[in-house]
C-alpha cells in the first residue's frame, strides 16, 4: 500500500517538535504507513508543494507573515484533494475553517488522545476506494467519486459531470437517470431543471447563479433559489459546527 504522506507546519518550534513525537509514536505503535516533513512557516510549505504532493497538513492557523488560512486558500485553488487539520489554540477560526474545507480543527496542545483518533481515520480513508457513481455508456463503464463531482449539467441528451480537479466528462443520458440516487445524497441539490450541484464545491451563493471551488458558475433558478440557500446555509453550518464539536472534544 502506498503511504500517507503529511506535511505539518507551525511556527512554534516546541509545537512541531510535539507533534513529530506524537507521529513517530503513532507509527511505531500502529505499524503506520506513513511519512512526514515539516516546515516553520507557510512559504517554506507552499514550496515544497511545488515539487511534491501531501495527503494530510496539519496546518497552524496563526503565523506570521501568510497565516495558516492564508495558505490553505492558496493551496485550495489548485489541490482540492489534500486533507487539511487546523492546529490552534482558539476556536474562532472554526467556521472559517470550513470555506477551505477542512477535514479537523483541533485545538493545541495536541495530544495523543485528539490525534490519533483523527490519523486513524484518515488512515481508514485512505486505504478504501472512494464512494463513488457507477455510469454505464453504450461503449464502456467508468466510475467518478462523488466527492470529485462538482456539478452535473444536462444539454441537448448529454450529460456533462464537472469535475473538481477542471475535468469534464460527457455521456448520453438523462439527468433523471441518475437524478434520484443523487439526491438522497445531502451534498447535492438541484439548483434548476439542467443542473444538480454537489453543495460541498459551492464557494458563493446569490441570486440567480452560484460560483464552485474551481470558479465554474451555475446558474439557480429563480423558484429554486429559497431552497438552495436554506439547503446550502444548513450545510455550511451543519459541517462548522462538526469541525468545532471535533476539535474540542479532547478538551478538559
Amino acid at each position: 500500500m502506498e503511504h500517507l504522506r503529511i506535511a505539518i507546519c507551525d511556527d512554534d518550534s516546541r509545537d512541531l517538535l510535539q507533534i513529530v513525537s506524537l507521529l513517530e509514536s503513532y507509527r511505531h505503535e500502529n505499524k503506520a504507513e506513513l511519512t512526514y516533513a515539516s516546515f516553520q512557516n507557510a512559504i517554506e510549505l507552499l514550496v515544497s508543494m511545488e515539487n511534491g504532493d501531501y495527503d494530510v497538513l496539519l496546518l497552524d492557523v496563526l503565523m506570521p507573515g501568510m497565516s495558516g488560512m492564508q495558505a490553505a486558500r492558496e493551496i485550495r485553488e489548485h489541490n482540492s484533494r489534500i486533507q487539511i487539520v487546523f492546529l490552534t489554540s482558539s476556536p474562532e477560526y472554526a467556521v472559517e475553517s470550513y470555506s477551505v474545507r477542512a477535514h479537523h480543527y483541533l485545538l493545541k496542545p495536541v495530544s495523543e488522545e485528539k490525534l490519533f483518533p483523527i490519523l486513524n481515520k484518515l488512515l481508514d480513508d485512505f486505504k478504501k476506494p472512494e464512494d463513488a457513481l457507477c455510469i454505464k455508456t453504450q461503449s464502456s463503464v467508468f466510475s467518478l467519486p462523488y466527492g470529485k463531482i462538482e456539478y452535473i449539467e444536462v444539454s441537448a441528451k448529454k450529460l456533462y459531470f464537472y469535475l473538481t480537479d477542471g475535468g469534464i466528462r460527457e455521456v448520453t443520458g438523462r439527468l433523471a437517470d441518475f437524478e434520484q440516487g443523487l439526491l438522497k445524497r445531502p451534498s447535492f441539490i438541484k439548483v434548476h431543471r439542467s443542473y444538480l450541484v454537489n453543495l460541498q464545491w459551492v464557494q458563493e451563493l446569490r441570486q440567480g447563479e452560484l460560483v464552485t471551488a474551481s470558479e465554474r458558475r451555475v446558474p439557480v433558478s429563480r423558484a429554486a433559489y429559497p431552497q438552495v440557500r436554506t439547503a446550502y446555509t444548513q450545510f455550511l453550518f451543519y459541517e462548522a459546527e462538526e469541525l468545532v464539536q471535533d476539535g474540542i472534544g479532547g478538551v478538559e
